[in-house]
């Protein structure tokens, strides 16, 4: 089945990081989809994400706490867009549950699209984080928090989680 793509990429506004994982798709959907295991990657050590709150329904809650390494706690409340079960999940920090308009929970961070696109590759995956922004100014202040390096040591993390046997 061809699931339709509205999504029109654009290099001044998306930022995009693929890569092939040695791990199966159904367990990078799991750590993608799963509050429990979350928990266990989503931010880069030393930080933390200490809550997650998942309604895998268009519409549905995404949350997550981060705490810091000094111990302050940031709550992150976005909306599910849209979901393909082991494919495709996209959620947006521009609105919370239910639609609602949202605004950043940090300050100067700007409101973001995350579109997760999963792919079969040999025994492994094929793993596309494409983040979309509003203006090239928020694209370039989102490469400059540290974009490559944050969502890549997140997605190490992921993959060291479920080949510790932390994510079934």
């Amino acid at each position: 089945m061809t699931h339709s793509n509205p999504h029109q990429s654009n290099s001044k506004l998306d930022l995009v990081l693929e890569r092939i994982v040695d791990v199966p798709r159904d367990l990078v959907w799991a750590a993608w989809t799963v509050p429990e295991h979350i928990v266990k990657w989503f931010t880069p050590v030393p930080w933390q994400t200490t809550e997650c709150q998942i309604d895998l329904r268009p519409g549905g809650i995404f949350r997550t706490v981060f705490r810091s390494p000094e111990g302050e706690s940031f709550s992150n409340v976005g909306c599910i867009l849209d979901t393909v079960t082991n494919e495709k999940l996209v959620w947006t920090s521009a609105l919370g549950p239910g639609f609602r308009p949202s605004k950043s929970a940090f300050p100067g961070v700007p409101l973001i699209t995350a579109i997760i696109s999963l792919e079969d590759h040999g025994k492994g995956t094929k793993y596309t984080a494409t983040v979309l922004h509003e203006t090239e100014e928020d694209l370039k202040k989102h490469e400059e928090m540290g974009f490559r390096d944050g969502w890549g040591t997140a997605l190490d993390q992921l993959v060291a989680a479920i080949k510790n046997g932390n994510i079934k």
